[in-house]
């Protein structure tokens, strides 16, 4: 006689409850979840979500040689972080601001131009692949001047070649700042578009921009600084520029170029003196007083941009993490909370149902070996009885 069948193996239960479980999950963790922003994520405010808010992006260390602007960046993000203090200066008045704002920092854009230069190459100014990052943008691309130095202005093989600025771009869009700073050295200047022509913008948004320039001219560096657009006050065009592009394509309202240092005395062979401070009591006041300049920003710049211009506690479902995973949301389609929910539903149910498949699956292959191993049984018990 046949063995009678043993119970279900205990496999079978344990992957039932399994799939239940793992649906279960699916279904209290909603896709919703996805738009919350970490604390830690942020360097301002654990509390992102309120009425007004202020979107600040800054770009630093986009040319190699310009070594100042990334170590500006990082005393900075102390700053904010209330790791570091500035000399002589009370910042209890500047927390309310803070409050306000939402701010996404690059230290060191050109991470491969960086350590071309930190391997001996000290004027090098392009990316490592010999490409000006700052030329490579969209607008007004390829154009040269007669005296365009390709060792110092290569724009690339075609508008955004090269991946830094393909980053930077998809930042633009994703993160829709208020104010773009982008920080260089070279001399000390507050500049506004544009850079490839001797002219600055017309209408409100630039008189708004050039108010805000000379307020922190005026309030910080005592009118020294030159202010307008790059085109006009460098001496040159440039072509194919960062702030050029966020002001006529991106639309950022306040696209800006800081430049921070500069030694006039320097000679032309000695590209590190001619960008970069070479004593500690330079830099301690090149990094202070530019501190202070980019606080005094943030004040002027939301004081400034009207009311409609600054986004609602809605927008920030566009937010892109320091990390690198970009969550991007269609600002056209943003959905409100029910609709998160039902996401969140939908997701759960999609989850249950893999997981079903899976121990229906697991289900069938277990029934399967069970009903071979009865067929072995009944088999072997056949020939044992035919035998004796």
């Amino acid at each position: 006689m046949a063995p009678s069948a043993p119970p279900p193996p205990p496999l079978a239960r344990r992957l039932v409850a399994l799939a239940l479980a793992l649906a279960l999950a699916a279904l209290v963790s909603p896709a919703s979840a996805a738009r919350k922003i970490p604390a830690s994520v942020t360097p301002i405010s654990r509390d992102l979500y309120r009425p007004r808010r202020f979107i600040v992006f800054q770009s630093f260390g986009q040319h190699g040689r310009e070594l100042i602007t990334s170590e500006l960046a990082l005393s900075l993000l102390y700053i904010l972080t209330e790791k570091r203090k500035i000399a002589g200066v009370d910042l209890s008045s500047f927390e309310k601001i803070l409050e306000h704002l939402v701010i996404k920092v690059v230290p060191i854009e050109n991470f491969n131009g960086r350590k071309r230069v930190e391997a001996g190459e000290i004027c090098d100014r392009r990316n490592g692949r010999g490409v000006d990052l700052n030329r490579n943008w969209s607008v007004d691309w390829g154009k040269k001047e007669k005296d365009y130095n390709p060792f110092e202005e290569d724009p690339g093989t075609a508008p955004f070649s090269e991946p830094e600025a393909q980053i930077m771009q998809e930042l633009s869009k994703s993160f829709k700042p208020h104010i773009w700073v982008n920080v260089h050295s070279g001399m000390e200047a507050l500049f506004m578009p544009y850079d490839h022509k001797n002219t600055t913008p017309d209408g409100a948004p630039s008189h708004l921009m050039r108010s805000v320039l000379e307020n922190v001219n005026h309030r910080n560096f005592q009118d020294s600084c030159l202010v307008g657009s790059g085109g006009g006050a460098v001496g040159y065009l440039a072509h194919g520029t960062t702030t050029d592009y966020l002001y006529d394509i991106a639309k950022v309202p306040m696209p800006f170029t800081f430049e921070i240092y500069g030694d006039e005395k320097a000679s032309t062979d000695d590209c590190f003196k001619m960008f970069n401070p070479v004593d500690k009591i330079t830099f301690d006041r090149v990094i202070n007083k530019w501190c202070m300049a980019f606080l005094i920003l943030f004040e002027e710049g939301l004081r400034t941009l009207p009311d409609d211009q600054v986004v609602s506690q809605g927008a920030l479902d566009n937010w892109v993490p320091m990390g690198g995973e970009i969550l991007e949301r269609n600002m056209d389609q943003k959905s409100g909370g029910e609709n998160g929910k039902l996401e969140g539903l939908d997701l759960g149910m999609q989850e249950l149902k893999t997981y079903f498949r899976l121990f229906m699956l697991s289900t069938f292959l277990l029934m399967f070996m069970f009903c071979s191993r009865i067929s072995k049984n009944r088999s072997r018990d056949s020939d044992e009885q035919s035998t004796a």
